[in-house]
């Protein structure tokens, strides 16, 4: 199918390039008419958790609001004063002014102090006040201009004024994902990724081509993924995956395919035989690479979460839009430049780029080849010790005190923690299920709050029953950050030891909510999911490489080395972030947990990305030992034709996230240093160190088929041609 691809986009450039253009103009349209709508900042586990079952019962039963905020009071809004207290009249009508500026900017309900006369609205000295802001259906669309009015309120005449909240908070997240992504992957990555290319090829023509196919993969693969979020809810972080994936995966296809062309162009083929052999070669590589991503990918769809599954859908999307890019558009442009595609040689870089072989991997490989079992156990010792610390790994989810101060959800929970003590806009919210007036519930109410008032964290907590009076609803301050670690362990051991003991009858169900617990549940969702997903993904690449390259030792020692470079970067990243060595120097903060998502993530893009690694340089071993038998010429010819690619490539997708780690969000930051740190290894010690020693120590068994397992199609990455015989298999029959 490559070689029938490849071929007819070669022979009919104009056709092909105009079929990418229609599907570049088109995608434009769509992107600006359906994108927006399509992402949202929502993040949330779609499975069956107590949180979401408590939630889910509050909706349907508890109707009445609570206190003077009601329940669907999300923000808190705090004005202080410096020279000035909360009984002066111009403290008055500042807050209520700012009060119908609220409620003309989309608020459905204010609640200020001189509404309600609740003492607990004002701070010990009197000199603030908190406002309860409610926001209606659309109140994602509502925060800006709610946030707007804070804004302008602020460092008036009278007061000082900030607001945080779980509208604020997601839409400071979204900005900083914006910023992120405008400074980070566009600013950082995009400029750093042109250099290595500009030194990989040593010519400005061929050095922008991947780039181009890069750029024009993430316009279709955007336009496809505003579709797809039409049906299915995604988060706004997809386009952040999409952009970096788009990057790195489109610069990787293409630079496999137009390395091997250049290649084929200096053996003496003309023109289009060269872009045959590409696609019967490179371009099988391609697919390959690109289906064994799209299945690592696969994994993060199995889990029960939105930010999951859109980082999934945005790589995936543009993964198989960069393959079609490679097979299709990439070949027309080849067929149309020819020998062009080296024009603007760029001086020394553009004699050393035209070397088939790199000088330095080849001596490189060859010292590898010479001491294969020294160099095997140095590098597995190397990352079986980076590995080491990931026996500490703590996960959590980054909250408002991971923010940068500017702003204003950061600068409002530093408010609301100084002026008010103790509260919190995300309380934990104890739904009991069950008869209010019973004895049950009410002794069990009672056993609870005496409990709860030995827990320094846990501030007062405040009784609200429906008006049916089956449900009761537990509303307590937790002091600090919802989400920080010590509020996790405070509810982490209401649950399992607090409630338990409290309501001992199995006829009454109690269930804890509320930020904290949602994050909890987040948490515990991705501790129990990764293991499945470790298995899905390890089985189906598993089944993928036993079938691309016809041996069941070549598809257990990919996965044996995937896992040490995933083992290491998680080590690393708990050495990093979670104890905080050489954090600082790096420009990272320390914080108690990693985020719950970003090891199943890590996995899964990780073992995607290196697995391209890995199937270019096996295809380059196996087609040479086909034509030699000779395993350590295969193996020197294979890393010394590739080492550079290989490198390259890692390269780019480091500088891609590391765009990511020099942003402000501390998920990104984990995830980029994460990725970054783990394809350096992978494309250094692992796939240029470990994996040709482990290759010369197992000779001919690299590629051992068992008999019973013959009946395997013969689809073949590398190029088709004369197989010598080994004594590992019969004289007949396929390899």
């Amino acid at each position: 199918m490559t070689e029938r691809l490849t071929l007819w986009s070669s022979r009919r450039p104009w056709h092909a390039l105009a079929g990418w253009a229609f599907a570049l103009v088109a995608s434009i349209a769509i992107s600006a008419a359906f994108l927006g709508d399509a992402l949202s900042g929502d993040e949330e586990v779609t499975g069956d958790t107590e949180s979401r079952r408590a939630d889910e019962l509050r909706s349907e039963r508890l109707a009445e609001g609570r206190g003077g905020g009601g329940p669907d009071a999300t923000e808190v809004v705090v004005l202080r004063s410096s020279g000035a207290s909360v009984d002066e009249p111009r403290f008055e009508r500042r807050v209520r002014m700012t009060a119908g500026e609220l409620r003309r900017s989309g608020a459905t309900r204010v609640t200020t102090f001189y509404d309600t006369g609740e003492r607990w609205l004002v701070s010990g000295d009197r000199d603030a006040t908190a406002m309860l802001v409610a926001l209606g259906r659309d109140a994602e669309d509502d925060v800006e201009a709610v946030v707007d009015v804070v804004r302008r309120a602020d460092g008036s005449h009278v007061l000082d004024a900030t607001i945080t909240g779980e509208f604020t908070l997601d839409a400071d997240f979204s900005t900083l994902a914006e910023e992120d992504l405008l400074s980070g992957e566009l600013g950082f990555g995009l400029p750093a990724a042109l250099i290595v290319l500009l030194i990989v090829f040593g010519s400005v023509v061929a050095g922008l081509i991947p780039l181009l196919l890069a750029i024009v993969s993430i316009v279709v693969a955007l336009a496809l993924i505003a579709l797809v979020g039409q049906a299915f809810p995604l988060s706004v972080f997809a386009t952040n995956m999409l952009t970096a994936m788009g990057l790195a995966l489109g610069i990787d296809y293409s630079l496999f395919v137009l390395s091997r062309y250049r290649e084929e162009r200096l053996h003496g083929r003309e023109k289009l035989d060269a872009i045959a052999e590409v696609g019967a070669t490179a371009s099988r590589a391609v697919l390959f690479s690109g289906i064994a991503f799209t299945l690592a990918m696969l994994g993060l769809l199995l889990v029960p979460s939105t930010i999951m599954r859109s980082l999934a859908a945005g790589a995936i999307v543009v993964a198989m839009v960069s393959v079609a890019a490679a097979l299709t558009l990439l070949p027309a442009l080849l067929s149309l430049l020819g020998d062009r595609v080296n024009a603007l040689r760029i001086p020394y870089f553009g004699r050393t780029a035209s070397r088939v072989r790199s000088p330095f991997w080849s001596r490189t490989v060859r010292g590898v080849v010479r001491r294969p079992l020294i160099s095997a156990v140095l590098a597995t010792a190397t990352l079986l010790a980076m590995a080491v610390p990931v026996l500490a790994l703590r996960s959590g989810e980054a909250g408002v005190g991971t923010l940068p101060d500017r702003l204003p959800a950061k600068q409002g929970y530093l408010a609301l923690n100084a002026e008010f003590p103790g509260e919190t806009t995300e309380p934990v919210e104890i739904v009991i299920d069950g008869d209010a007036g019973s004895p049950a519930v009410g002794a069990g109410i009672a056993r609870l709050r005496e409990r709860l008032a030995s827990e320094p964290l846990l501030g007062r907590a405040e009784l609200e029953t429906n008006q049916a009076g089956d449900l009761t609803v537990l509303i307590v301050p937790i002091e600090g950050d919802p989400l920080g670690e010590d509020a996790v362990e405070a509810v982490r051991e209401l649950r399992t030891e607090h409630v338990p003991a409290a309501f001992p009858d199995p006829a009454v169900e109690v269930l804890v909510t509320g930020d904290t617990a949602e994050s909890v549940d987040e948490s515990d969702t991705m501790d129990r999911w990764l293991p499945i997903a470790f298995a899905f993904v390890l089985g189906l690449s598993f089944i993928l490489l036993t079938v691309a390259f016809r041996s069941l030792v070549v598809a257990l020692k990919a996965i044996a080395v995937n896992l040490l470079s995933v083992g290491a970067a998680y080590g690393l990243l708990v050495l990093v972030f979670q104890e905080g060595i050489g954090n600082e120097l790096l420009g990272f903060p320390q914080v108690d947990t990693i985020e719950s998502w970003v090891p199943l993530f890590l996995f899964a893009v990780l073992f995607g990305l290196s697995m391209d690694y890995h199937v270019f340089l096996l295809s380059r071993i196996r087609e040479r030992f086909r034509q030699t038998a000779d395993n350590g010429d295969a193996i020197v010819h294979g890393v010394g034709s590739t080492g550079r690619i290989i490198t390259g490539a890692a390269l780019i997708i480091i500088a891609v996230f590391s765009g990511f780690a020099r942003g402000d969000l501390v998920m990104f930051q984990q995830m980029g240093f994460g990725v970054a740190v783990a394809l350096l290894l992978d494309a250094t010690v692992v796939r240029l160190v470990l994996v040709p020693a482990a290759m010369k120590l197992l000779g001919e068994r690299n590629w051992y088929l068992p008999s019973w397992l013959r009946w395997l199609p013969d689809v073949r990455v590398e190029r088709a041609g004369r197989r010598p015989r080994t004594n590992l298999e019969p004289a007949s029959g396929p390899v």
